[in-house]
């Protein structure tokens, strides 16, 4: 077996790996490299990665249970050890992994928080159009809400990427992964007015040619930016609910699902791998026809 002279070489090694191998998205390879470097804290300096057992695994696994931290991230943890003793493996540092039998927390299956289309129209509603910005802002709430992309789909959107006579935009989603979303008139006009009344008066700054959505420097929107727009305009509204840009994405997929949308064509749009990824909308749309029924059915119209 060979020996670890340098953890940061391994590291930027395991990188490579995880990128050109698992085809893993930067967020993806940042969070599992800091769940290596969780693994080596965890350590103190007491054994190499290469001489870990599976007793300290789960005993880390332990320490981060009884410190509060989520099934969620826990989880996010325990699949990043998985990967990176499976590289160690691979790489002929360890005979066997000690991560092969590591439990996943199991994790409850939560609704998560959507809008109604009063609400998003009370959004947009509220943009301050006054403000230089402001039609930038109504036409990044319409392309969130019109295409449901994630945050890191819309800051990395390109001119040449959004195909107005054909009413599509080409998205770069996960793992760099690209795939074909229809893209509303509506949405496409907000660009359009955007691109004229705003845009078009930055200087960009280099490299920023053909992003889309620019801040007032001409330099890419970045996600938090997107967050804060997303909850001011809440705010502004009235809105009470636990929101952010994520909350446009699983309301398009919801509005779509009641109006009757194929379910495997809300995947596509998503961009989602696995079908019970989407199916999650399903749960959402029975509890409102449960709504429904408990408040028109004659049964329960009774006094």
């Amino acid at each position: 077996m060979r020996n670890i002279t340098d953890i940061e070489d391994v590291k930027r090694r395991f990188r490579v790996y995880l990128r050109m191998e698992k085809g893993m998205s930067r967020n993806t390879e940042l969070g599992y490299l800091g769940d290596v470097d969780k693994l080596i804290s965890f350590l103190r300096d007491e054994k190499s990665v290469v001489e870990v057992e599976e007793c300290d695994l789960h005993n880390m696994v332990c320490c981060l249970r009884d410190i509060g931290m989520s099934p969620a991230s826990q989880a996010r943890i325990v699949s990043a050890l998985k990967t990176f003793f499976k590289f160690l493996k691979a790489e002929g540092y360890i005979d066997k992994s000690p991560a092969e039998l590591l439990e996943t927390p199991r994790l409850g299956r939560h609704l998560p928080t959507v809008l109604s289309v009063e609400e998003i129209d009370s959004m947009i509603a509220a943009i301050d159009m006054s403000k230089a910005e402001g039609q930038r802002n109504r036409a990044i709430v319409e392309t969130l809400y019109g295409c449901g992309l994630r945050v890191s789909e819309l800051v990395d959107l390109k001119m040449s990427q959004v195909y107005a006579q054909e009413g599509f935009v080409v998205v770069t989603g996960k793992g760099d992964k690209q795939r074909i979303v229809p893209i509303s008139p509506v949405a496409l006009e907000e660009i359009a007015r955007y691109i004229e009344e705003y845009r078009s008066f930055l200087t960009v700054k280099r490299g920023n040619e053909d992003v889309l959505f620019l801040n007032r420097r001409g330099s890419k929107l970045t996600r938090v930016m997107i967050f804060y727009i997303i909850k001011g305009l809440c705010e502004a509204a009235g809105i009470r609910k636990d929101i952010s840009p994520h909350t446009l994405r699983h309301s398009f997929a919801t509005h779509l699902l009641e109006g009757g949308a194929n379910l495997r064509a809300i995947q596509q749009m998503l961009g989602h791998e696995s079908i019970t990824t989407t199916e999650i909308y399903v749960h959402i749309d029975r509890s409102m026809l449960r709504e429904e029924i408990l408040h028109y059915h004659p049964r329960n119209m009774k006094k």
